[in-house]
């Protein structure tokens, strides 16, 4: 006993020393080579003038699997960090993002896609779509393991922030890009598996407007038969990029597919998940009740996490731990938390009450 908890003990600092925060499972995009030559040279890290929690250098992208604690709902949501295509902000767009997901028991896909890209259009597509066959090896993975997983392939979603958002919104409408003159985006058996997502959250998102009125997106963004249901919020004091979720939406609307637009008074850019103190901090409630009218999530009267039902999952107001925390410990006569049987995963224990009205967390 003491020496599998001790085994455990091992493989979370290790995960942890990574980059990975205890996720369950880290898979590398490419295992066979990644396509097309790196921007960088040097190694993938949290770089010293950057604020916590933002890493950069990626040329070996991964992603990396948070499955919920307790029974898990069979959805899924890949997750695209913001960071101009330069860096990736990886805890406030990327590890909150998963816990939230967990909240809700929908394993979170937490993506390293390559950074730093050229700046401006140079650094993503049409221009470059480096990031783009990331975005569709990541979906193409995870419906490979969909069933090992415990997951829904067909309750498989996106989540961008800003620059992430902008991907998450080319996976939607892009989802099968395969250029003749780039290596191909996976294997010939991957090339098989659909890439498409079945439902976006959208936070944000930059570089979707046409200048100089921004009130109509650029062809590349085009919603067409591939396009998921959406989840828009963005802020209108988001200078530079406040229209671009408007924009979008109106071109959801024309192509008549299913979307929902929260736009706030304030926010201004990269307030993440839960901004405490302002009108925006709720929006992951919003997104949560926009997933229980799509069918993504049970209504409230189906749910149960652990032995009781509660009422609905929010996020934890303080921020999470830049160096990560347990969220899914090691249970004594259990496998260690990186396996990949979901059934394994510990229950949702120590509920406690949140500073939110009707919601809770679990205790860290």
């Amino acid at each position: 006993m003491m020496r599998n908890q001790l085994f455990a003990s091992i493989l979370l600092a290790v995960a942890s020393v990574c980059g990975s925060s205890n996720a369950q499972t880290v898979l590398p995009l490419w295992p066979k080579g990644v396509p097309q030559s790196p921007q960088t040279l040097l190694p993938a890290n949290r770089v010293a003038h950057l604020p916590p929690g933002v890493i950069s250098n990626v040329t070996v992208p991964t992603l990396s699997v948070y499955f919920p604690s307790g029974r898990g709902n069979g959805a899924a949501a890949l997750v695209f960090p913001g960071g101009g295509y330069q860096i990736l902000a990886w805890d406030k767009e990327g590890l909150a993002p998963c816990h939230w997901l967990n909240s809700l028991g929908i394993t979170c896909i937490l993506v390293k896609y390559r950074v730093p890209q050229p700046r401006g259009e140079a650094g993503h597509y049409p221009a470059d779509p480096m990031d783009l066959q990331d975005a569709q090896q990541a979906m193409r993975i995870t419906r490979a393991h969909a069933a090992q997983w415990g997951l829904n392939p067909a309750h498989i979603g996106v989540m961008g922030f800003s620059a992430g958002a902008n991907l998450a919104v080319l996976l939607c409408t892009h989802p099968e890009y395969s250029p003749a003159d780039f290596a191909p985006a996976a294997s010939q058996d991957q090339t098989k598996i659909s890439a498409r997502a079945n439902f976006a959250i959208i936070a944000y998102p930059a570089y979707l407007a046409m200048p100089p009125d921004h009130t109509e997106i650029f062809p590349a963004y085009q919603p067409n038969q591939y396009t998921p249901a959406t989840f828009l919020i963005q802020a209108e004091n988001d200078h530079g990029y406040g229209f671009n979720a408007l924009a979008y939406y109106r071109a959801l609307m024309h192509a008549h597919i299913p979307a929902e637009l929260h736009y706030y008074a304030t926010g201004g850019h990269g307030f993440g998940m839960n901004p405490p103190g302002t009108p925006e901090e709720h929006w992951s409630k919003l997104a949560a009740d926009w997933l229980r009218t799509i069918n993504v999530l049970s209504s409230p009267e189906k749910r149960a996490y652990g032995p009781n039902s509660v009422p609905d999952p929010c996020m934890m107001p303080e921020p999470l731990n830049p160096n990560g925390r347990q969220v899914n410990p090691a249970m004594p006569g259990t496998n260690p938390p990186n396996t990949t049987n979901p059934a394994n995963s510990p229950t949702i224990e120590n509920q406690t009450p949140s500073p939110y009205p009707n919601c809770w967390h679990s205790q860290p």
